[in-house]
């Protein structure tokens, strides 16, 4: 990609996971009109359990993960060609795949076999039981996969539509990680495909690592001061992150919040109706996914739109 002299980024292979519920089809929707703008082959992937019931939820009676014979699998297959039927109007090219395991490991390893540039997966099955597993799933998906990863939740009246031109409304937050950063390239990408709204957003967290190891401030300034000054150099570095050249290419605001980040993310969201949420997640030692739970985890569970992630692999 261009980056951040604005060329968009090449994604010559999504891979869409799907339980061919009515839920998945949402997410489905997105990863075709991806796929279509970008050129690229869309790999639809449904996983058959082979552990029991039990290994995901205690308690209920035993229920053995039956296999599939070689006419199931070929119905299979017919079922994910039949799901992907209805998008016969677009231009794009399907793979359809079968495997057997646990979903999650399937999926990123698939994603890792195959090279994949961005995992599409809905958030939620079907109902009830198949409900939390779907979550479960999308969630170890996020933590392991290496390649961006984005989930999208059920279709909740007009506040998720279905894209036509890609997502018209994109907000990006950046913490200035080289993560953020990399998602911003991310979405300066979509958001000029779209010809749309880029909203870059930083939220600013006065947690007692913000000091540093340098504390005579304390004595120096009050604490106002020293919040006024980590305003200011946030947001010199928020006006600085976005080039010029992306500025001529679609609508480009930023947006200095303070708070718990989660909250002023998806406020944000809410207000501007956006269409996409985009952040970057950090690595994968201890200290990063306990990290995990905070900021992009509970963007990912209450957001009401889809949320792009994308991590540095270190």
């Amino acid at each position: 990609m261009r980056g951040k002299e604005g060329v968009m980024m090449t994604i010559r292979r999504i891979l869409c996971p799907t339980d061919l519920s009515e839920p998945s089809r949402h997410a489905l929707d997105h990863a075709v009109a991806l796929a279509h703008f970008y050129g690229a082959t869309l790999s639809l992937l449904y996983v058959h359990p082979t552990v029991t019931v039990t290994a995901y939820a205690p308690g209920i009676p035993l229920l053995p993960g039956a296999t599939l014979t070689p006419p199931d699998e070929q119905a299979v297959l017919q079922s994910l060609r039949d799901f992907a039927g209805e998008e016969s109007g677009t231009a794009v090219s399907f793979e359809y795949l079968l495997r057997h395991g646990d979903a999650a490991r399937e999926i990123t390893q698939e994603a890792t076999q195959s090279d994949a540039d961005l995992i599409v997966l809905g958030t939620h099955g079907r109902s009830g039981f198949e409900h939390l597993v779907m979550g479960s799933v999308a969630e170890k998906v996020l933590r392991k996969a290496r390649c961006p990863v984005m989930t999208v939740p059920p279709r909740v009246g007009d506040l998720v539509p279905l894209p036509t031109t890609l997502f018209g409304r994109v907000l990006c937050a950046i913490d200035f990680s080289d993560s953020s950063i990399r998602a911003l390239e991310h979405a300066t990408s979509i958001a000029q495909g779209a010809g749309g709204q880029l909203v870059v957003m930083h939220v600013l967290e006065l947690l007692p690592e913000d000091v540093g190891l340098d504390t005579s401030w304390v004595t120096q300034r009050t604490v106002a001061d020293y919040f006024n000054i980590a305003r200011a150099d946030r947001q010199a570095r928020l006006d600085a992150a976005v080039p010029s050249v992306v500025r001529e290419r679609c609508e480009v605001q930023t947006v200095m919040a303070t708070g718990r980040a989660y909250r002023e993310i998806l406020r944000e969201a809410a207000e501007r109706r956006s269409d996409l949420i985009v952040l970057g997640v950090h690595g994968r030692n201890p200290l990063d996914l306990l990290l995990f739970g905070s900021t992009t985890h509970e963007v990912f569970r209450r957001a009401s739109c889809p949320v792009l992630t994308v991590r540095t692999n270190g």
